[in-house]
């Protein structure tokens, strides 16, 4: 039986290092990314690569800023996984920091499905800037 959270623990403690080839590792090949807003990176991405991708810009983008961490205990429903986050990032003289939640489904030891929710949308969008 998978345990959820340790595979929460896990991809969060990668993410913070930087380790994004345990990040990449921990997805499933059919992953779901449910990136929120109507910016540049907003959409639905499915698949490694294409996520990968999306993960490559945001660092890109932000100038190599963009700062993610969990702010609480990690909420377990089954095989769903919701933890508080505090993200920032800085770029071109824009600044973003703000409150969210993120949400990961897991199957076996793999993340199938995120989502990923910010407390102040249009202040994320602002951020990122239109495509």
């Amino acid at each position: 039986m998978t345990d959820t959270r340790s595979v929460a623990t896990r991809y969060v403690d990668a993410l913070n290092a930087g380790d994004f080839a345990t990040v990449a590792s921990m997805f499933a090949d059919d992953i779901v990314w449910h990136q929120p807003g109507g910016n540049r990176i907003s959409g639905t991405y499915r698949g490694g690569a294409a996520v990968g991708g999306l993960l490559g810009s945001t660092m890109t983008l932000s100038e190599g800023t963009f700062k993610l961490a969990v702010t609480g205990a990690p909420m377990v429903n089954g095989d769903v996984c919701a933890f508080p986050v505090h993200f920032s990032a800085k770029r071109a003289g824009a600044e973003m920091s703000m409150d969210g939640v993120d949400v990961l489904r897991v199957e076996g030891e793999k993340i199938a499905e995120v989502w990923l929710f910010s407390s102040v949308q249009e202040d994320e969008d602002a951020f990122w800037g239109v495509g």
